[in-house]
């Protein structure tokens, strides 16, 4: 972590940008149903508060509007959460524009305790298009740049990374710095043994992670929709199972590469399958070679549940993305839920246990255990480009110390 940070600034008399990831997930109705994004980005707004900065003004893009204004996607539920979690003197003001004159208006009126929060950024079509026009207008608003969005910071956009080039300093907030210093320890200085937990349904969404991992963890336990791949690029018979044809190839290669380089790479033995994608369906537990034909693999079996486990609980360092099955459905949460399991014993035994995102983090979440592991990445996609060695557009951006 060599980048700036909030610490580095004296912040009296300053306003500070903050781009924040407030992408919550929400009901019909608009009510969040998740707010862990907005709590993670409560300790930079509030030393910010209490540093006295001359006002906060934060922004974010929620869903996808498609640069087009969208009442579905705008932030006023952001802001009601706020006000709810913030302390009582803060006040919290919306405005509805992203730039322009209005935004200047709102931005230059703020005192010090006062936060403002901009309309999706989304909202405007140039967001995405890294428009340096719209950067230098979003860089009017503050005096110091913040990124506190690490899950957008794979994304080079006008919010997360042109406005960093336009506004002086540029510096890191306290859930990027805490992101970075994790992910990054676990990459280049890992404790061993370092074991590697990969899930989900496609392994075309994770090469790239397994490629760069192979070099320097010690076992890669694979599970999930991608399991299936390997078992057929090894001449397995998945039945119905789903696979991803068109990376069975790739499959061969990395299960070559793993032996090569001595790396454990260990597949399910025993698999739940079912005879439909159901919560209703009927299920058996199998062999990964016996899966009956027209049935699915839909979870791990409890044999590779208490060899994953046993792993897990060996290790020292462990990082986690993709669930172990289809644990949407209760039928099929055994595997993902255990797994968790298994990290929170880890972590309480000293290992240092990352979960990488995405429905890991929401498996965790579920399984109540997210405060029992060391570290529950806020950006699914962000931590996969990092653990592959991708440099980060809106890290890169930021002032080096």
């Amino acid at each position: 972590m060599n980048k700036k940070t909030i610490r580095d600034v004296e912040w009296a008399g300053k306003r500070a940008l903050v781009r924040v990831d407030f992408n919550v997930p929400q009901d019909d109705e608009g009510k969040i149903t998740d707010d862990t994004r907005i709590q993670a980005a409560l300790p930079t707004i509030r030393y910010l508060l209490e540093h006295e900065a001359n006002g906060i003004v934060l922004m974010s893009h929620l869903g996808r509007p498609k640069g087009k204004v969208d009442p579905k996607f705008s932030m006023r539920p952001i802001v009601e959460r706020l006000f709810e979690l913030l302390p009582e003197a803060t006040e919290v003001k919306k405005t509805e524009a992203i730039t322009g004159e209005a935004a200047v208006a709102a931005a230059s009126s703020l005192q010090p305790g006062q936060v403002l929060v901009l309309e999706n950024t989304r909202f405007d079509a140039r967001e995405e298009k890294n428009d340096a026009v719209m950067a230098a207008e979003l860089a009017k608003l503050g005096d110091v740049y913040v990124n506190d969005a690490f899950g957008t910071a794979h994304r080079a956009n006008a919010s997360t990374e042109g406005v960093a080039h336009q506004l002086k300093p540029a510096v890191a907030g306290f859930l990027l710095e805490k992101e970075l210093a994790f992910l990054g320890s676990a990459i280049e200085r890992p404790q061993r043994p370092f074991v590697t937990i990969m899930g989900g349904a496609k392994i075309s969404d994770k090469i790239g992670v397994i490629e760069a991992l192979l070099g320097k963890c010690d076992a890669i336990l694979i599970g999930g929709g991608m399991a299936n791949t390997f078992f057929v690029a090894q001449g397995r018979d998945v039945a119905a199972s789903l696979v991803e044809k068109d990376a069975i190839e790739t499959a061969k290669i990395l299960l070559a590469k793993a032996e090569e380089q001595g790396v454990k790479m260990l597949l399910p033995s025993d698999v739940v399958v079912a005879d439909a994608f159901s919560a209703d369906a009927s299920t058996q537990v199998v062999s990964a070679d016996a899966v009956p034909a027209g049935w699915r693999i839909l979870d791990i079996g409890p044999t590779t549940v208490q060899t994953y486990s046993d792993e897990v609980k060996a290790a020292k360092t462990v990082v986690w993305n993709g669930p172990m099955g289809v644990f949407e459905m209760e039928p099929f949460a055994k595997g993902t839920f255990a797994v968790a399991q298994a990290m929170a014993d880890a972590t309480a035994q000293g290992a240092t246990t990352i979960i990488g995102g995405g429905d890991s983090a929401s498996a965790i979440e579920q399984a109540g255990l997210a405060d029992k592991v060391s570290h529950v990445s806020t950006g699914g996609g962000a931590s996969l480009e990092m653990l592959e060695g991708i440099t980060l557009p809106g890290v890169a951006a930021l002032d080096d110390r």
